[in-house]
């Protein structure tokens, strides 16, 4: 892949999983090459390799969209991330020393910082969250794993998830993450994995209950 073919892309997904692009938002290729600086080439380019990842989607007409996952979809991508980073929490702790659980605290007192402002700092909470998930998996070293989560933990849905979440939900996540700190200084697969496959249950179930709650609000509410 060239450079502005690997630019475009990086800034198309950047856009996708911030919002600023929205589920169901059509991807014009022109408008996409002036906003990256590139020609249309490096985008439509790019635009495949997005849709390899299931962020953008084409329809019967070849037009492209940005991804909009059903709430089947998004169970699916939930069930998959339980089990797949139940299996890296799994991994890790065989793998688990000194250094790592250093740099999990510090990742998680990052989340405890975000939750304890008296507005939750959501983007905060979101960095410390990703920098916990990402030391997981570094240390569980197994490349399918990262290559198969990678996938599934960047799309637009998760970090939707977490502006559901009210200050209690908050609260809960980061104290699964100091239990699952208390398994690893233990080496304890079998408990980390239950703690991960647990966490991200109560993460599917979050956003489940917000979207219902919006499917179901009456116009203007």
């Amino acid at each position: 892949m060239s450079k502005a073919s690997d630019r475009a892309y990086a800034q198309i997904r950047s856009r996708i999983l911030s919002g600023e692009l929205a589920p169901g938002e059509q991807l014009a290729e022109e408008a996409l090459a002036e906003l990256c600086g590139v020609s249309r080439t490096p985008v439509r380019d790019a635009l495949r390799r997005l849709e390899a990842e299931l962020l953008v989607a084409r329809n019967d007409t070849q037009r492209t969209f940005v991804a909009d996952w059903s709430l089947d979809d998004v169970a699916d991508a939930f069930d998959l991330r339980a089990s797949l980073e139940g299996r890296a929490a799994r991994l890790a702790a065989a793998r688990m020393t000194p250094e790592v659980i250093a740099r999990l605290r510090a990742a998680n007192a990052l989340v405890g910082q975000a939750i304890q402002q008296p507005v939750a700092d959501v983007a905060a909470f979101l960095e410390g969250n990703r920098q916990f998930h990402a030391i997981l998996l570094e240390t569980a070293n197994s490349r399918r794993l990262t290559a198969l989560l990678n996938t599934l933990v960047e799309q637009p849905v998760v970090w939707r998830t977490a502006h559901f979440y009210d200050q209690a939900s908050l609260v809960r996540s980061h104290g699964e993450h100091t239990e699952l700190v208390a398994a690893f200084e233990r080496r304890d697969g079998d408990w980390a994995e239950a703690i991960m496959n647990s966490h991200i249950r109560r993460a599917y179930y979050a956003y489940s209950d917000a979207h219902r709650r919006l499917t179901i609000a009456p116009p203007g509410a």
